[in-house]
């Protein structure tokens, strides 16, 4: 059964190199689909490169900033489209270590959505501050309490998706534009009858590079879990 991992990226040219390596070398069949939004530092030429030497990379070139949201839906229509099993998304920061990519793949043999999380067996997280951890957590708390989603890191952007549950997935029915897409998909599985299983990760801080994340994704995110709640 072979699978692929949606990478979106922007300014990632420092990370994708070591990135592309680690996943080429695990020993699951795992293809690599980078979506970049015109990267003005050269992460899209590189990752073109990549492609050349690697024929399991491929890459989307969208010429420009249209989000992260939209790159992950990218990426989703796009695996749809081959005969992928398994589909996974990741950072391409380095924070999600794909050496949690095998055990994922084995969960999402009996869940149809599983969650890399950081938050199983108390707090998975190096090299963040404590305050930054703090309002990851509290914003997995305040989420899970109001759409009560039965998972500890709903938040989590390290997933692997059956493919049968990204195909009951109705795409255009998403709302979300930033982060919060984690949130709105995960409700949406669990709420049409999903299996939601997780595996615990270590989560690393950014080595290189500037976070994407805003304080407009955080207060997106904050107004999407209510309407969530209150919208059938």
């Amino acid at each position: 059964m072979s699978a692929v991992v949606i990478v979106p990226t922007y300014n990632e040219r420092a990370n994708i190199a070591e990135l592309t390596d680690r996943l080429l070398q695990l020993p699951v069949e795992l293809d690599i689909l980078f979506i970049d939004d015109g990267s003005p530092d050269g992460t899209g030429a590189l990752e073109e490169e990549l492609a050349r030497k690697h024929a399991r990379v491929s890459v989307i070139q969208r010429g420009r900033k249209l989000g992260f949201a939209s790159a992950l839906i990218t990426g989703y229509r796009e695996a749809l489209k081959r005969s992928y099993s398994f589909v996974l998304q990741m950072d391409a920061d380095l924070s999600h270590d794909p050496a949690a990519i095998p055990a994922m793949i084995d969960a999402a043999k009996s869940y149809d959505l599983v969650l890399g999380s950081r938050y199983i067996g108390g707090v998975r997280v190096i090299d963040w501050e404590m305050s930054r951890i703090f309002l990851s957590w509290m914003a997995n708390t305040y989420a899970r309490a109001i759409t009560r989603v039965p998972v500890h890191d709903v938040t989590t952007g390290f997933r692997c998706f059956r493919r049968e549950t990204l195909e009951k997935l109705d795409l255009k029915r998403l709302k979300a534009n930033g982060y919060g897409l984690q949130i709105e998909i995960a409700y949406r599985v669990w709420k049409s009858g999903g299996r939601l299983g997780e595996v615990p990760i270590i989560f690393y801080g950014r080595r290189s590079g500037k976070s994407k994340m805003t304080r407009a994704m955080v207060f997106e995110a904050g107004l999407l879990v209510w309407r969530l709640r209150l919208t059938r």
